[in-house]
């Protein structure tokens, strides 16, 4: 059975903060100009946000650039900071490190706490708002090129196949997504991601990646333990002297507090197990007073690209680009992706929009890199 086949201008794989960062910025773009552009995005989810592990601290900085009046249109940032600490644990106490010693990139004056899930589910109704094609369900199964080897698109994955990989009773076979650039915002260790890498050589040059991860729970609290804007990071127990972790509490809104704990995954203990770590974690006394008497209401767990800017790939290819996690924008010193992740789709909207206009297609976008070295987030990630 034949595909078929959808044209695009661009194509977007991924809908987290940094697809819907580019598809957005793509719109605004045309719009400015008075263009006709089509962009698609897909998201392998069965909603936008149904992968995002909610719970976080953002810096609102690249959503004010994108949509300036995003309070005004109703964004769900509410709960803005009031306080960090930051603790350092032992089996049995913790001291709380001074105000005046605090590394500034644990101060989060002028952050907001969010449940990611509910931004990014606002950012995808933006998205559609501005004419975006966002097609949920569909899983990028393939990489689709041209005869000169440039990226041209992807398919999605068949259905109904049988156990064993071959066509049932009711196989359809998948479609092709063509665009004149596609766009790679897969998250953390994306599989296509890894395979633009390797086929282009992206990583030639580079420190390798380094990758932890980050087990994460929400809990609703009792109202006299919750302290809404209250952010507390910790170090120490239960992780020993050769093994990077920490852990997390953030107080967001309705008695709710999201927690979590990291651990390194170049952790050399073959015994260690990171959710057993999280569970000790728990019951430390500077934790569990926050916890007794709550109900966990939700868990999941994500990879995290730790490594930052030495460890960041090429960025562009023939026809395509990497943005957000598939490329390592995380700033693993600040806890904080989600800015960084939306700028550097805005970044490559911008290149992509520029060639677009010039009437190119399917070549490298040298301009979004070039961007990125100019811009403040390189500036940050350096730092």
């Amino acid at each position: 059975m034949e595909r078929e086949s959808m044209e695009f201008d661009v194509l977007i794989v991924g809908g987290g903060p940094a697809g819907l960062g580019a598809a957005i910025r793509l719109k605004q773009l045309a719009e400015a100009k008075g263009q006709d552009l089509s962009v698609c995005l897909i998201e392998k989810g069965a909603e936008i946000g149904a992968h995002i592990l909610s719970g976080a601290v953002i810096d609102p900085g690249s959503l004010t650039e994108l949509i300036p009046d995003w309070k005004e249109k109703g964004a769900p940032l509410t709960t803005a900071v009031t306080e960090d600490q930051v603790i350092f644990l032992t089996e049995k106490s913790s001291f709380r490190n001074p105000a005046a010693l605090t590394p500034d990139c644990f101060e989060n004056h002028g952050n907001y706490i969010v449940r990611l899930g509910n931004m990014v589910k606002w950012l995808g109704e933006q998205a559609e708002a501005a004419g975006v094609e966002v097609y949920l369900g569909f899983a990028a199964a393939e990489i689709l090129y041209d005869e000169s080897g440039a990226v041209k698109g992807v398919a999605t994955g068949d259905m109904g196949l049988n156990r064993d990989g071959t066509p049932g009773p009711h196989h359809q076979p998948g479609m092709e997504l063509h665009a004149k650039y596609t766009m790679f915002a897969e998250g953390c260790r994306g599989h296509l991601g890894k395979m633009l890498e390797e086929k282009f050589n992206l990583r030639d040059g580079v420190d390798p990646q380094t990758f932890g991860i980050g087990i994460k729970e929400l809990w609703e609290v009792k109202p006299e333990m919750h302290r809404p804007g209250l952010v507390v990071h910790t170090a120490g127990w239960p992780m020993d002297n050769a093994t990077y972790g920490g852990g997390f509490i953030y107080h967001l809104e309705d008695n709710l507090v999201a927690l979590g704990f990291v651990v390194g995954l170049n952790y050399t203990n073959p015994f260690l197990s990171p959710f057993e770590e999280f569970q000790r974690y728990k019951t430390h006394p500077e934790i569990r007073k926050f916890l007794d008497g709550g109900k966990r209401l939700a868990y999941g767990a994500r990879a995290i690209a730790a490594g930052g800017l030495q460890s960041q790939p090429k960025l562009v290819f023939p026809g395509g680009a990497l943005i957000g996690d598939d490329a390592g924008f995380l700033n693993a010193a600040r806890i904080k992706g989600t800015h960084a992740a939306m700028k550097s789709g805005m970044l490559a909207a911008e290149a992509a929009f520029e060639a677009l206009v010039a009437e190119r297609s399917q070549d490298e976008l040298s301009s979004y890199p070039k961007a990125f070295k100019a811009s403040w987030l390189h500036a940050e990630l350096h730092k």
